[in-house]
Protein backbone atom coordinates (compact mmCIF):
# COMPACT_ATOMS: atom_id res chain seq x y z
CA UNK A 1 0.00 0.00 0.00
CA UNK A 2 1.24 3.47 -0.90
CA UNK A 3 -0.26 6.87 0.02
CA UNK A 4 0.08 9.94 -2.19
CA UNK A 5 -0.67 13.43 -0.88
CA UNK A 6 -1.06 16.15 -3.51
CA UNK A 7 -0.86 19.65 -2.04
CA UNK A 8 -1.27 22.77 -4.16
CA UNK A 9 0.74 25.77 -3.00
CA UNK A 10 -1.12 28.37 -0.92
CA UNK A 11 -2.44 31.74 -2.13
CA UNK A 12 0.12 34.14 -3.57
CA UNK A 13 0.76 37.75 -4.39
CA UNK A 14 -0.33 38.72 -7.91
CA UNK A 15 3.11 39.73 -9.13
CA UNK A 16 6.60 39.06 -7.83
CA UNK A 17 8.90 42.08 -7.39
CA UNK A 18 11.23 40.42 -9.92
CA UNK A 19 8.42 40.12 -12.48
CA UNK A 20 9.00 36.35 -12.72
CA UNK A 21 6.13 33.96 -11.93
CA UNK A 22 8.58 31.51 -10.32
CA UNK A 23 9.38 34.16 -7.67
CA UNK A 24 5.81 34.88 -6.52
CA UNK A 25 5.49 34.67 -2.73
CA UNK A 26 2.63 33.75 -0.45
CA UNK A 27 0.35 36.57 0.61
CA UNK A 28 -1.03 36.86 4.14
CA UNK A 29 -4.00 34.58 3.45
CA UNK A 30 -1.62 32.07 1.87
CA UNK A 31 0.52 32.00 5.00
CA UNK A 32 -2.55 31.41 7.17
CA UNK A 33 -3.88 28.72 4.81
CA UNK A 34 -0.54 26.90 4.66
CA UNK A 35 -0.48 26.83 8.46
CA UNK A 36 -4.10 25.60 8.58
CA UNK A 37 -3.48 22.71 6.19
CA UNK A 38 -0.23 21.85 8.00
CA UNK A 39 -2.09 21.75 11.31
CA UNK A 40 -4.72 19.47 9.78
CA UNK A 41 -2.01 17.12 8.46
CA UNK A 42 -0.34 17.14 11.89
CA UNK A 43 -3.60 16.02 13.50
CA UNK A 44 -4.30 13.32 10.88
CA UNK A 45 -1.30 11.01 10.60
CA UNK A 46 0.34 9.15 9.02
CA UNK A 47 2.72 11.81 7.77
CA UNK A 48 4.64 11.77 4.50
CA UNK A 49 8.01 10.00 4.48
CA UNK A 50 9.18 12.00 1.47
CA UNK A 51 8.05 15.42 0.24
CA UNK A 52 8.82 16.58 -3.29
CA UNK A 53 8.46 20.34 -3.64
CA UNK A 54 8.46 22.60 -6.68
CA UNK A 55 11.35 25.06 -6.61
CA UNK A 56 8.94 27.98 -7.03
CA UNK A 57 9.09 30.33 -4.05
CA UNK A 58 5.39 29.89 -3.25
CA UNK A 59 5.67 26.09 -3.13
CA UNK A 60 8.74 26.19 -0.89
CA UNK A 61 7.07 28.69 1.44
CA UNK A 62 3.93 26.53 1.56
CA UNK A 63 6.02 23.54 2.66
CA UNK A 64 8.03 25.52 5.23
CA UNK A 65 4.92 26.93 6.91
CA UNK A 66 2.87 23.71 6.63
CA UNK A 67 5.78 21.65 7.96
CA UNK A 68 6.18 23.88 11.03
CA UNK A 69 2.43 23.73 11.72
CA UNK A 70 2.43 19.97 11.18
CA UNK A 71 5.22 19.51 13.75
CA UNK A 72 3.45 21.78 16.26
CA UNK A 73 0.13 19.94 15.86
CA UNK A 74 1.65 16.45 16.03
CA UNK A 75 3.88 16.98 19.09
CA UNK A 76 4.80 13.33 19.10
CA UNK A 77 8.32 13.45 17.78
CA UNK A 78 7.36 12.00 14.40
CA UNK A 79 10.39 11.74 12.14
CA UNK A 80 10.83 14.56 9.67
CA UNK A 81 10.27 13.62 6.05
CA UNK A 82 13.00 13.61 3.47
CA UNK A 83 12.50 16.76 1.34
CA UNK A 84 13.48 17.14 -2.31
CA UNK A 85 13.23 20.39 -4.29
CA UNK A 86 12.47 19.57 -7.92
CA UNK A 87 12.48 22.04 -10.82
CA UNK A 88 10.48 19.50 -12.84
CA UNK A 89 7.34 19.99 -10.74
CA UNK A 90 7.01 23.66 -11.74
CA UNK A 91 4.57 23.83 -14.66
CA UNK A 92 4.40 20.05 -14.99
CA UNK A 93 1.50 18.33 -16.71
CA UNK A 94 -0.10 15.17 -15.23
CA UNK A 95 2.02 12.76 -17.26
CA UNK A 96 5.21 14.54 -16.15
CA UNK A 97 4.04 14.46 -12.53
CA UNK A 98 3.25 10.76 -12.84
CA UNK A 99 6.83 10.13 -13.99
CA UNK A 100 8.13 12.03 -10.95
CA UNK A 101 5.95 9.92 -8.65
CA UNK A 102 7.10 6.69 -10.27
CA UNK A 103 10.73 7.74 -9.70
CA UNK A 104 10.06 7.75 -5.94
CA UNK A 105 10.49 4.00 -6.21
CA UNK A 106 14.24 4.52 -5.72
CA UNK A 107 13.81 5.79 -2.13
CA UNK A 108 10.57 3.80 -1.73
CA UNK A 109 8.68 5.93 0.80
CA UNK A 110 5.36 4.46 1.95
CA UNK A 111 3.84 7.94 1.96
CA UNK A 112 4.76 10.58 -0.61
CA UNK A 113 3.70 14.23 -0.81
CA UNK A 114 4.01 16.47 -3.88
CA UNK A 115 3.69 20.24 -3.54
CA UNK A 116 3.06 21.95 -6.84
CA UNK A 117 0.81 23.95 -9.10
CA UNK A 118 -2.39 23.93 -11.09
CA UNK A 119 -3.53 22.98 -13.59
CA UNK A 120 -1.20 19.94 -13.43
CA UNK A 121 -1.86 19.00 -9.79
CA UNK A 122 -5.65 19.27 -10.16
CA UNK A 123 -5.68 17.28 -13.39
CA UNK A 124 -3.38 14.65 -11.87
CA UNK A 125 -5.61 14.19 -8.82
CA UNK A 126 -8.66 13.69 -11.04
CA UNK A 127 -6.81 11.31 -13.37
CA UNK A 128 -5.45 9.16 -10.53
CA UNK A 129 -8.73 8.83 -8.60
CA UNK A 130 -10.51 5.73 -9.85
CA UNK A 131 -12.50 5.09 -6.68
CA UNK A 132 -12.99 6.41 -3.17
CA UNK A 133 -14.99 9.03 -1.35
CA UNK A 134 -17.71 10.16 -3.78
CA UNK A 135 -18.37 13.45 -2.00
CA UNK A 136 -14.66 14.26 -1.94
CA UNK A 137 -14.36 13.44 -5.64
CA UNK A 138 -17.30 15.69 -6.47
CA UNK A 139 -15.72 18.56 -4.52
CA UNK A 140 -12.35 17.94 -6.16
CA UNK A 141 -13.88 17.96 -9.65
CA UNK A 142 -14.56 21.69 -9.33
CA UNK A 143 -11.03 22.70 -8.39
CA UNK A 144 -7.91 21.94 -6.40
CA UNK A 145 -7.82 25.33 -4.66
CA UNK A 146 -4.76 26.96 -3.21
CA UNK A 147 -3.60 24.93 -0.17
CA UNK A 148 -5.98 22.17 -1.28
CA UNK A 149 -4.95 18.64 -0.36
CA UNK A 150 -5.96 15.41 -2.12
CA UNK A 151 -4.98 12.12 -0.46
CA UNK A 152 -4.98 8.94 -2.55
CA UNK A 153 -4.15 5.38 -1.60
CA UNK A 154 -2.81 2.80 -4.05
CA UNK A 155 -2.91 -0.97 -3.53
CA UNK A 156 0.60 -1.40 -4.93
CA UNK A 157 4.00 -2.59 -3.73
CA UNK A 158 6.09 0.21 -5.20
CA UNK A 159 5.70 3.62 -6.82
CA UNK A 160 6.56 2.39 -10.31
CA UNK A 161 3.08 0.78 -10.36
CA UNK A 162 1.10 4.02 -9.90
CA UNK A 163 -1.33 4.44 -12.78
CA UNK A 164 -4.20 6.68 -13.79
CA UNK A 165 -7.60 5.61 -12.38
CA UNK A 166 -5.99 3.15 -9.93
CA UNK A 167 -5.99 5.41 -6.87
CA UNK A 168 -8.58 5.52 -4.14
CA UNK A 169 -9.40 9.10 -3.13
CA UNK A 170 -9.34 8.90 0.66
CA UNK A 171 -9.72 12.59 1.45
CA UNK A 172 -9.95 16.00 -0.16
CA UNK A 173 -9.73 19.08 2.00
CA UNK A 174 -8.79 22.73 1.83
CA UNK A 175 -8.60 25.64 4.27
CA UNK A 176 -12.07 26.74 3.12
CA UNK A 177 -13.55 23.27 3.77
CA UNK A 178 -11.79 23.11 7.15
CA UNK A 179 -13.28 26.48 8.11
CA UNK A 180 -16.76 25.39 6.96
CA UNK A 181 -16.56 22.27 9.10
CA UNK A 182 -15.74 24.45 12.13
CA UNK A 183 -18.68 26.73 11.37
CA UNK A 184 -21.16 23.82 11.19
Amino acid sequence: MRRLMLLRHAKTEHDAPSGHDHDRRLDERGRLDAAAIGTWIGRHPPFPDTVMVSTAVRARQTWEIASDAMKDAARDGSPQPHVELLDEIYGAEPTQLLKIIRMADVADPKRLMLIGHNPGMHELALMLAGSGDAAAKKSLEDNLPTAGLAILDFAIDDWSEVAFRHGKLVRFTSPKLLKQSLDD
